[in-house]
């Protein structure tokens, strides 16, 4: 376990070290979030701060691992989603822009082989996907997950928080199925987001953006590929899904409650678990607290599951579901909502 404790520190102190200063540039180019109707903060905050996560997670794998094949294709994508983010912050980019700039950037580690090939059904046997489907189903699986972390990304500290959670969660798998590469750049990507939170926890001097947050949603879905690469065992992408629950099951529920009340599903409110949780009387901090709190929970949920029998895994989740859907309904995830004409 000490050989992964080198990447995790360097990546750490890199982008702590970095954030001042990136934090100056996204001033200089104007990356700044300004406040409005649906946002917490108020006043105006650089954001940028993803870029620091990037090179750090780039310093914590490229001092500690060669360089082969898979790792070129995750770094080139890795670096392309950071240029589409870095284009948004400063320019806020078109929605559709976007969209095209993360395809793109998904297809790259796809293109070197990093690809769902395979799953396994409860029986145990392979079923072997066709490149028609292998392609566009893992380009799909890296855009929802580049996507999911920017959703949670309301409140300070929240996004890295949450993320380094979860890729903490997935680094324990790596290291249990014997996953050396997926847990060397899992890792990485841990130890960079726990720096950057340093200067992000509330009250937060600086937002990682899109820059930052579609960074670690990207790395986390192609690190869980590779694992699956590696090992053929569909857990791999499992693991992640259950650790990254609480931005999931936000976004379903957002979905659900904007289907009730009859409006957009893209049309934002003010009914996601963060507000929820602010209208409620609780602090930013502990808002945040408490959805770290669901985060290990979901984390250890998802170790658990993946250490166990199919029967076993499929009854927790079902269990896990069953309190996570009860306690949204309690605290109003699921009332119906007014509409806003507010960007979400």
């Amino acid at each position: 376990m000490l050989v992964y404790f080198v990447p995790f520190f360097i990546a750490l102190i890199v982008a702590y070290a970095l954030t001042p200063s990136v934090k100056k540039l996204a001033i200089k180019v104007g990356a700044v979030d300004r406040p409005n109707a649906r946002k917490v903060h108020t006043h105006i905050i650089p954001r940028l701060g993803g870029l620091a996560i990037y090179i750090g997670f780039l310093a914590g794998v490229l001092y500690s691992m060669p360089m082969n094949h898979e790792m070129l294709g995750l770094l080139l994508g890795c670096t392309a989603i950071v240029c589409v983010g870095i284009w948004d912050d400063i320019c806020n980019i078109p929605a559709k822009v976007k969209l095209v700039g993360q395809i793109l950037s998904a297809a790259i580690p796809v293109a070197f082989g990093i690809q769902i090939e395979w799953l396994t059904n409860p029986f145990g046997n392979l079923i072997i996907l066709p490149e028609v489907v292998a392609i566009p189903l893992t380009i799909f699986w890296i855009i929802g997950f580049t996507n999911t972390v920017n959703l949670i990304d309301g409140l300070d500290g929240l996004a890295a928080g949450v993320s380094f959670i979860a890729s903490i969660s997935m680094f324990l798998m790596a290291v249990s199925m014997n996953q050396y590469l997926p847990a060397m750049i899992i890792i990485s990507m841990a130890g960079a987001a726990l720096g950057f939170l340093q200067y992000n926890f509330n009250p937060a001097k600086i937002f990682m953006g899109d820059t930052g947050s579609m960074l670690l949603g990207y790395t986390m879905a192609v690190t869980a590929v590779l694992g699956l690469v590696k090992t053929a065992a569909t857990i791999a992408l499992v693991v992640p899904v259950i650790a990254l629950g609480l931005p999931i099951l936000d976004t379903l529920f957002a979905i659900i409650r904007r289907k009730m009340s009859g409006v957009p599903i893209f049309t934002p409110d003010k009914g996601h678990l963060h507000h929820r949780l602010l209208a409620l009387g609780l602090s930013q901090k502990q808002a945040v607290l408490i959805m770290y709190c669901v985060s290990i929970v979901l984390g250890i949920v998802a170790i658990f599951v993946a250490n166990v029998n199919y029967k076993t895994g499929i009854l927790t989740v079902a269990v896990v579901l069953a309190v996570i859907i009860y306690s949204a309904k309690r605290i109003g995830i699921l009332h119906k909502t007014t509409n806003s004409t507010h960007k979400d």
